[in-house]
C-alpha cells in the first residue's frame, strides 16, 4: 500500500534576529500529485516551528506526539520549553523508533533566551545543530547551491526571506517532485512563529523574477 509522501524542498536559514523557513507546496502519492497546496511549515509551540519532508503520516504523528509532550513539560515545569529541549525530545522519539523508523527529515527551529536556533533531525534519532542554513527533501541539492552562493554571515530576517525563496524557487524549477501553488515562508523570532501572508511572498517572487 502506497504512503502519501512529499517530494519536498524545505529551507531553513539562521539570521542574527531570527530564523527564516521556506517550503514549496506539492505533496505526491507515487506519480499522482495528491495536493498542490500542502503546508509544510507547522507550529510546534508559539516559539518553535518545524518543516516536513518524507511521509506525511509520519510527520503528522510526530507533530502530535511532540506537541503533547512539550505542553506537558511546560505545565509541569511552569516555563517555556527551550528549543534545544524540544529538539532533544524529538530526537529521543525518533531514536526509540529507529528499528521501524519514521520516514522523515525535519528542520526544527525556534527562538528562546539563547536566540535563534535551528536543528536537523533524521530517522535514526540524530540531532544536529546548524549555525547557518540547511535544506531537506528531493530538491535540496538545487537549494543548497543557491544557499551556498547567497548566504552571508549576519543576515537579517528581511534579507534571508529573499534568499530562502530563491532557493526553493530554484528547486521547483529543476526537481520534478517539488512544486505546487507557490511557496510558504515562516519566520521565528522574538515575537514567535508566524507564516507570511501569500501576498507578501508573491511580492518577493515578483521582484526576483524582474532581476
Amino acid at each position: 500500500m502506497q504512503k502519501l509522501k512529499t517530494g519536498t524542498t524545505t529551507v531553513g536559514i539562521v539570521c542574527k534576529d531570527g530564523i527564516v523557513l521556506a517550503a514549496e507546496k506539492k505533496a505526491t502519492l507515487g506519480y499522482l500529485v495528491a495536493s498542490k497546496d500542502d503546508v509544510k511549515i507547522v507550529e510546534v509551540m508559539p516559539h518553535i516551528a518545524m518543516t516536513q519532508a518524507g511521509s506525511v503520516g509520519d510527520v503528522q504523528a510526530l507533530l502530535r506526539y511532540l506537541k503533547a509532550e512539550a505542553t506537558l513539560y511546560e505545565l509541569r515545569e511552569n516555563k517555556k520549553i527551550s528549543v534545544n529541549a524540544a529538539a532533544t525530545l524529538l530526537s529521543n522519539i525518533l531514536y526509540g523508533g529507529r528499528y521501524f523508523p519514521y520516514m522523515v527529515q525535519i528542520i526544527l527551529a525556534g527562538f528562546d533566551d539563547k536566540g535563534p536556533q535551528l536543528f536537523i533531525l533524521h530517522p535514526d534519532g540524530s540531532k544536529l545543530e546548524e549555525k547557518k542554513y540547511f535544506s531537506t527533501g528531493s530538491g535540496s541539492p538545487m537549494a543548497f547551491g543557491v544557499l551556498e552562493l547567497l548566504y552571508k554571515e549576519g543576515m537579517t530576517v528581511e534579507e534571508a526571506k529573499t534568499v530562502a525563496i530563491k532557493a526553493v524557487k530554484a528547486a521547483m524549477e529543476r526537481d520534478i517532485a517539488s512544486g505546487g501553488k507557490g511557496i510558504d515562508v515562516g519566520i521565528v523570532d522574538k515575537k514567535g512563529f508566524r507564516l507570511l501572508d501569500q501576498s507578501e511572498v508573491q511580492k518577493i517572487v515578483a521582484s526576483i523574477e524582474k532581476q
